[in-house]
């Protein structure tokens, strides 16, 4: 079983990457990190993705969004000349935005446009592919019109989230069609949704004895510890899981004081990083942060945590 941690845009950028690899080491740290989707912008990829998954600890996979052959091959063949290996296809991202214009979750639903990427993907043998992928955008089942092309890709493994793009991370995961989709694809599966603890974790496994891994996004967010209590069998304290999240901030602290301008800039990165983590604090505190409008509030809010 392998654990690796998921993309989610806005939160696990290469600060967060590398600030966690280093607090959690090797008990701690995930088999893979995953990049926030780079993504293809008024003709040219985007200067701070690429910043991004060239900075945070070494051997993140950049993971890519595309509506259509020629985005793909754009960023496939950046990455590709910048040196990197493996490269991980979005076909789950549920925001709207994406999904109208036919890229993440609404890819589900496109097989000929998959096909067409499916053959493109044959100009890259020295690429491992991986795929991250939903049930579809709209229908749990969308994903029965492709699956023998997604079969037919070169991939390492598929990591599914077992929602539509319309449930957002909310409702009932589909846990039949997961089962099935899995059954029909011959490629290693990775499972990804609402993995919080160690105990999911175990639950899913035993569920599914064949399962290569688990993804965590918002669980590891919120418990960045997740995979050591795994792997170790130990819950950790609350004073332990205090300090590994002050840890992780200071360090995040440091990076962003270094590359970001003003208070508003700094805020708005230190922010999002709370968010999920905020479930372990004192509701007290955790409000005193999310209000937080000035720098010197926010530090006031930050050492009022007690290990």
């Amino acid at each position: 079983m392998r654990f690796l941690s998921a993309p989610l845009q806005g939160y696990t950028d290469s600060a967060w990457r590398s600030a966690h690899a280093e607090v959690l080491g090797p008990d701690g740290r995930p088999d893979a990190y995953y990049s926030p989707f780079l993504r293809v912008e008024k003709g040219t990829i985007r200067p701070r993705d690429l910043r991004d998954i060239a900075d945070g600890p070494e051997g993140t996979i950049p993971q890519i969004i595309f509506k259509d052959t020629e985005e793909f091959t754009l960023l496939a063949d950046t990455l590709a000349d910048a040196g990197h290996s493996r490269i991980d296809l979005n076909l789950g991202c549920p925001f709207p935005p994406q999904c109208h214009k036919g890229r993440g979750a609404a890819m589900v639903g496109r097989p000929d446009m998959l096909e067409a990427i499916a053959e493109r993907m044959i100009a890259y043998p020295d690429i491992t592919f991986s795929l991250k992928m939903r049930l579809g955008a709209e229908s749990p089942d969308e994903w029965e019109r492709n699956v023998e092309i997604i079969d037919s890709m070169p991939l390492c493994h598929v990591a599914i989230h077992p929602r539509t793009a319309r449930q957002q991370y909310k409702g009932e995961l589909h846990m039949e069609q997961f089962s099935q989709l899995a059954s029909r694809l011959s490629k290693p599966i990775i499972f990804n949704g609402d993995i919080s603890t160690p105990a999911d974790i175990r639950a899913i496994s035993t569920r599914y004895p064949t399962l290569a891994g688990v993804m965590c996004g918002r669980g590891l967010l919120s418990s960045p510890w997740l995979a050591a209590e795994w792997r170790t069998g130990t819950e950790w304290s609350h004073e332990q899981r205090m300090e590994c999240l002050l840890a992780m901030h200071r360090k995040i602290y440091d990076i962003y004081s270094r590359t970001l301008c003003g208070e508003a800039q700094l805020l708005s990165k230190l922010l999002p990083f709370w968010e999920y983590p905020a479930v372990h604090l004192d509701p007290r505190i955790a409000k005193a942060i999310r209000k937080s409008r000035t720098l010197a509030a926010y530090n006031q809010a930050i050492s009022t945590i007690r290990k």
